[in-house]
C-alpha cells in the first residue's frame, strides 16, 4: 500500500488544483555567497560584488535574436531572453505605464509567456489550455478568436504542481502548444482553425505535458512531465507539417529506447558503457524511472543539436533504487533531425533530493582562458551554476550560487560531484537542514543572458529541507513518491534573488534579495540595458543591467511567476507584456483551498511559504506595459 503520508500529499495538492477543473475563459554550516550585513533586511536589497561591472569578453550570439516579435518560448534557439530592442532604456524606464490588461479567467498559475507574430499576441492559458489571438492594432487589444482544446479534465487530478502550461512556439503560420492531457495542437495563426493534434502521451499511467515545445526546422520538440507518478521520460519529434511522430528517446531503460549509439560520445567515463539506463538501476526499476523533460529545449543551429535536461528518477525514497539511475538529471545533446544521443553529462548520480535539473540551456560563445569556447550555461536546481564546452560535454566550472551543502564541489577532471555524506538521504531516516530544498536554488523560471554586459541573470531562491525516504509503492497512474519532506526558508535572513552572474568568472556581480518570497518568474534582458523580472508578492520590476540599481516597479494584481517579454507594437514602439497570476508548485500554496497549516502539505513546500497567503492571491491578468 502507498503510505498514509504520501496518500495524504497526493491528495492536499489534488485539493488545490481542483478549482481550474471547470474553468473556463470569458468571451552557516552551509556554502553559500557572503550573507547580508545586516539580520534586518528591508524587503528587498541590492548586494553589489564589485564598484563597476567590467566590460564583457569576447562573445558570440549563436542563434538570431527576436526583432521586434516573440516567436519562440525564450525568444530565440539559444534561450537567452534578450531582445536588442532598446527604446525602452535606464534613463526613461521610469516613465512606463499600464498600457492594457486583459483577464485569461483562469486564476492558477500563468507561468509561461506570450508570443508575439505580427500584429497579434497570442496567450496560452493554464488548464483547459485556451489559446487566444489579440489583435494588437485595435486600442486595448481586442480579442480576434480563442481556440478551445477541450482537455480531458482527469488531468487535473493528475497534475504535479498546480495545473500548468510554460507556453507555445510559432513556425510555419502556426501556432503550436501542448496541453494538460498529453495532447500536442498546431492551430493555424491566423484563423484559429485547429491543423492537426497529436496524443504523445497517456494520463492513464500518470504522463501530463505542460512544457513549451519548440520547434526545429520542420520538428516540433516535445517531452513528457509526471516524474512523481512513476512515469518513465521521453523526448520526441512530431513533423511540423502533418503532426506525425518522427523519433522518441526515452531517458532511461536500453541504449536502443535511448537512441544512444555509436555517435554516443560522453566526455566523461561515469557516463560512458553500454545500457546504462539499465544496469545502473535495480532490476526493472528504469521502466518507473523518472527523468522526464518538462522544462526547456536550446537548439544550436550551426551543429544542428537539441539540448535539454531530464528531471528526478523515479520514487524519491533513494534506497529503492542503488546506482546512477541514469539517464535522470542529466543533460543531454541529441541530433535534432535523428534524435541519436551526441553526449551526456549526468549531474547528481542516484539523486537523492528531487533535484530536477530540467533548468535552461544556454547557448553562447564567450572567450574562456585565452580562447572563444561553445558553452552550455545551466543554473541548476542542485545550487550550482555548470558551465559546459556544448560540443563534447566537458565540464569547465560548477559554482555554487546559493546556500548549498548537499554537495562539497565538482572534481572538473572526472565530472564527479563530491557529495556531503551527512546529506544523504535514506529509507526511515530524517536527514535534517538539507540546502537547497526539492525546489533547488532555481526552479524552472528562466534566467535571461544579456551580450552587452556578458551576465547571466538568475531568478533563485534559498530554501532548505528536511527529508525522509518512506515507503511507496507503485500503482499506474497514481503518485510514487516515497518521502517525507518539510522545507523552511534558508540562512541569511531571505529567500529570494536575482543574480547577475559572471559565467566566466564564475562569479555573481551582483544580486538583489528578496526577504519574504523566492524570485519565481523568468528574467528579461534587453538592449536598453534593462533587466525585467516579477516577485511573488506581486511586483514587476526593472532593475539596471550593470548595477542592479531598482528603476522601477509596478504593483500588479497576483504574484508573478511567468516569463516577460518585450516586442514591437503596430505603432513602433516598445512594450513589455507580464503575466499574473501565482501558481505553479511554489506558488499554489497561494490557493485558499490549500492549507497553510501542514508544513508536509503540497509535497512540503508549504512549510517554506507561510508568508504567501497574505502577500497573494491567485490572478490571471495579462499586463501590457508602454510609453
Amino acid at each position: 500500500m502507498m503510505s498514509m503520508r504520501s496518500a495524504s500529499l497526493s491528495v492536499v495538492l489534488a485539493a488545490a488544483l481542483q478549482l481550474a477543473a471547470h474553468a473556463q475563459v470569458p468571451s552557516p554550516p552551509t556554502s553559500a555567497p557572503p550573507p547580508p550585513t545586516s539580520s534586518k533586511l528591508p524587503q528587498a536589497t541590492v548586494h553589489v560584488g564589485g564598484t563597476v561591472v567590467p566590460p564583457p569578453p569576447p562573445l558570440r550570439m549563436i542563434a538570431p535574436l527576436p526583432q521586434g516579435e516573440w516567436k519562440l518560448p525564450n525568444g530565440d534557439f539559444a534561450n537567452t531572453r534578450y531582445s536588442p530592442l532598446n527604446q525602452i532604456t535606464t534613463a526613461n524606464v521610469a516613465n512606463l505605464k499600464v498600457i492594457t490588461t486583459m483577464s485569461t479567467g483562469v486564476p492558477h498559475g500563468h507561468v509561461g509567456g506570450p508570443l508575439v507574430v505580427g500584429d497579434t499576441m497570442y496567450v496560452v492559458t493554464p488548464f483547459p489550455d485556451n489559446l487566444i489571438a489579440i489583435d494588437l492594432s485595435k486600442p486595448g487589444g481586442a480579442t480576434r478568436w480563442i481556440y478551445q482544446p477541450h482537455p480531458n479534465p482527469r488531468a487535473v487530478g493528475i497534475a504535479c504542481c498546480d495545473i500548468v502550461n510554460r507556453g507555445a512556439s510559432y513556425a510555419d503560420g502556426k501556432i503550436i502548444y501542448n496541453t494538460l492531457d498529453d495532447q500536442t495542437i498546431a492551430v493555424d495563426a491566423t484563423t484559429g482553425k485547429e491543423v492537426w493534434r497529436t496524443r504523445v502521451g497517456n494520463i492513464d499511467i500518470g504522463e501530463t505535458v505542460t512544457m513549451a515545445p519548440l520547434v526545429v526546422k520542420d520538428k516540433v520538440i516535445v517531452g513528457d512531465s509526471g516524474g512523481e507518478m512513476g512515469v518513465r521520460g521521453w523526448v520526441m519529434a512530431l513533423d511540423l507539417k502533418t503532426g506525425k511522430e518522427v523519433w522518441r528517446a526515452y531517458n532511461s531503460g536500453p541504449d536502443k529506447d535511448a537512441l544512444i549509439g555509436a555517435d554516443f560520445k560522453p566526455f566523461y567515463a561515469k557516463d560512458q558503457g553500454k545500457d546504462l539506463g539499465v544496469t545502473s538501476w535495480p532490476p526493472g526499476q528504469w521502466k518507473f524511472g523518472g527523468g522526464t523533460v518538462w522544462g526547456w529545449i536550446s537548439y544550436d543551429p550551426e551543429t544542428n543539436l537539441i539540448y535539454y535536461g531530464t528531471g528526478n528518477p523515479g520514487v524519491w525514497d533513494p534506497d529503492v533504487r542503488p546506482g546512477d539511475n541514469k539517464w535522470s538529471s542529466t543533460i543531454f545533446a541529441r541530433d535534432a533531425d535523428t534524435g541519436q544521443a551526441k553526449w551526456a553529462y549526468q549531474i547528481s548520480p542516484h539523486d537523492s533530493w528531487d533535484y530536477d535539473e530540467i533548468m535552461e540551456n544556454v547557448l553562447v560563445d564567450m572567450q574562456v582562458d585565452g580562447r572563444m569556447r561553445k558553452l552550455l550555461i545551466h543554473p541548476g536546481r542542485t545550487g550550482f551554476v555548470f558551465v559546459l564546452d556544448r560540443t563534447t560535454g566537458e565540464l569547465l566550472s560548477a559554482t555554487k550560487f546559493e546556500p548549498v551543502n548537499w554537495a562539497d564541489h565538482y572534481d572538473l577532471k572526472t565530472g564527479k560531484v563530491i557529495a556531503n555524506p551527512d546529506k544523504q538521504t535514506h529509507f526511515g531516516k530524517v536527514t535534517k537542514d538539507i540546502c537547497p530544498s526539492s525546489t533547488g536554488a532555481k526552479e524552472f523560471v528562466p534566467s535571461a543572458f544579456s551580450p552587452r554586459t556578458g551576465l547571466l541573470y538568475i531568478p533563485a531562491h534559498n530554501t532548505c529541507m528536511d527529508y525522509e525516504g518512506i515507503e511507496s509503492n507503485y500503482i499506474a497512474g497514481t503518485p510514487y513518491l516515497g518521502a517525507d519532506v518539510r522545507m523552511f526558508p534558508g540562512p541569511g535572513g531571505y529567500q529570494g534573488e536575482l543574480i547577475a552572474w559572471d559565467p566566466v568568472k564564475a562569479k555573481p556581480l551582483w544580486s538583489i534579495r528578496e526577504r519574504d518570497l523566492p524570485v519565481y518568474s523568468g528574467v528579461l534582458a534587453t538592449g536598453g540595458d534593462v533587466v525585467f523580472y516579477g516577485t511573488m508578492d506581486g511586483w514587476f520590476k526593472a532593475v539596471d543591467a550593470r548595477s542592479g540599481a531598482e528603476l522601477w516597479k509596478f504593483k500588479v494584481a497576483s504574484g508573478i511567476v511567468g516569463n516577460p517579454i518585450t516586442y514591437t507594437g503596430p505603432d513602433g514602439h516598445q512594450y513589455v507584456a507580464v503575466y499574473s497570476g501565482v501558481g505553479g508548485w511554489m506558488g499554489a500554496t497561494a490557493f485558499p483551498s490549500l492549507s497553510a497549516d501542514d508544513p508536509y502539505a503540497a509535497l512540503g513546500v508549504v512549510g517554506a511559504m507561510k508568508k504567501i497567503k497574505q502577500l497573494s492571491a491567485p490572478g490571471d491578468v495579462l499586463y501590457v506595459f508602454g510609453f
